[in-house]
């Protein structure tokens, strides 16, 4: 029986891996995934330059405020880490338009106003960057306070007081609520690392099986490969090749993800760049300032030994239902239930802190299909415990047991039924056959 069981095994892995379009859609995969991580460094090696220094010519025709402005601009630009230098210019404007011809340099004119105190105008060939912008207005209007507040003689007791702000204090009764903070690592981290990955695994798993035993049966192979092994190797050898094929592809995606910071690594030099822009970089600091690396240690085993025992779950549905239709046209209507449970854990997990830890979601949690897509945000979110995440685990382990115990009596009965007439009561009856 062994040996039947993974010839069997290893022909339907064959059928899977030994392919074309598998080979083009992990080349795709490697591709995009390697290069999202690196896509800073790509955009260096096609001529863009993330550390490129922009020169701000500065035409200062009040001849009195370059000084201030240049200290202001600077200390705001040092927060914000830009790629900016400014730069005293005493020829013409038009001289200053042919020196940065070509360039991603800058022109700003500072005039007189005598009723805003101050305007300026900013010249570019092409692009003007909406921080500089920003830097600049806020500069600017440092300045012309200051301008007030000499023209007034205003004291600098009374600067102090208007300058000051109302203190706004933000307080919280329920110690337990980290929504603000944790929703954006749901969609950040949790979501893109361990949802959606499990989440097209799963559709994945259960179009595979589905049409691998459709194919047997539509080419009449079945009753030439259940004359030869039992139907219980036969079940067995598609949920272990089904699942194989599943953590194979899973661990593809984890050596790309590895191979694209290995490259960050040997082309930047170091892992995260606090002035880049990239994915990672982003990615890395939103877990880093909401003190989310800890959770992490605990949260990713925990997704994993439950999609690892989910797969299993899923492979059992798809396999049963598989073997009770004709074809896969059949089999794209039955499976309709699958998708639609799993569409609604999938939603529902990027909509978990709108319930704000009410007994709703946490029940949901529980439910067998659902969990493993719910449990990494509601942890995340902080709505549910260790109990909680064993309850769903002991749930999904004994619906995996009936699963076995009744699912194989009907898959016995239906991988030779070639009639689609009257599905669901030749399940039933089959489950209570001994």
């Amino acid at each position: 029986m062994n040996n039947k069981l993974l010839y069997l095994t290893k022909i339907s892995l064959n059928k899977k891996m030994k392919t074309k379009w598998f080979l083009v859609a992990n080349i795709i995969l490697a591709v995009v995934i390697i290069g999202l991580i690196n896509i800073d460094n790509i955009i260096k090696f096609f001529g863009g330059d993330f550390d490129n220094n922009i020169n701000i010519l500065v035409i200062d025709n009040t001849n009195e405020v370059y000084d201030s402005f240049s200290n202001i601009y600077n200390e705001y630009s040092k927060q914000l880490s830009t790629n900016t230098t400014l730069v005293k210019y005493t020829k013409t404007y038009e001289e200053a338009k042919e020196e940065i011809k070509d360039k991603d340099d800058l022109i700003l004119v500072i005039n007189n106003d005598n009723i805003n105190y101050l305007n300026a105008n900013i010249t570019a060939n092409t692009y003007i960057n909406p921080t500089t912008t920003q830097l600049i207005s806020y500069s600017l209007d440092s300045i012309k306070n200051n301008l007030v507040i000499n023209k007034y003689n205003l004291s600098p007791n009374i600067v102090k007081d208007l300058n000051n702000t109302p203190t706004l204090t933000k307080t919280i009764l329920d110690t337990d609520s980290t929504n603000d903070t944790n929703m954006d690592i749901v969609m950040n981290v949790i979501f893109p690392i361990i949802i959606l990955p499990f989440f097209m695994l799963t559709m994945f798993l259960v179009q595979m099986i589905g049409a691998e035993i459709n194919e047997e049966k539509t080419t009449k192979s079945m009753e030439i490969i259940i004359s030869n092994v039992s139907p219980k190797t036969h079940f067995f050898s598609k949920l272990i090749a089904g699942n194989t094929f599943v953590l194979s592809q899973g661990l593809l995606l984890i050596i790309y993800l590895v191979l694209g910071l290995i490259l960050r690594t040997t082309l930047s030099g170091e892992l995260i760049d606090p002035n880049s822009t990239s994915f990672v970089t982003e990615m890395y600091n939103n877990i880093k300032d909401t003190g989310f690396l800890d959770k992490l240690s605990y949260i990713i085993p925990i997704s994993l030994i439950l999609m690892l025992i989910t797969f299993v779950a899923y492979s059992l549905v798809a396999a049963i239902l598989a073997s009770m239709t004709t074809n896969i046209e059949d089999f794209q209507q039955v499976q309709t239930p699958i998708i639609v449970v799993s569409l609604l854990g999938y939603y529902l997990s990027i909509m978990a802190s709108m319930f704000n830890g009410s007994i709703f979601i946490k029940v949901l949690s529980y439910i067998p299909f659902l969990s493993a897509l719910l449990i990494p945000s509601l942890l995340s979110l902080g709505q549910i415990g260790l109990v909680d995440v064993i309850i769903s685990i002991v749930l999904l382990l004994l619906t995996i047991h009936l699963l076995f115990k009744y699912g194989l009596k009907i898959y016995k009965q239906g991988i030779l039924n070639y009639s689609s007439t009257n599905l669901w009561k030749k399940m039933f009856k089959a489950m209570k056959e001994k």
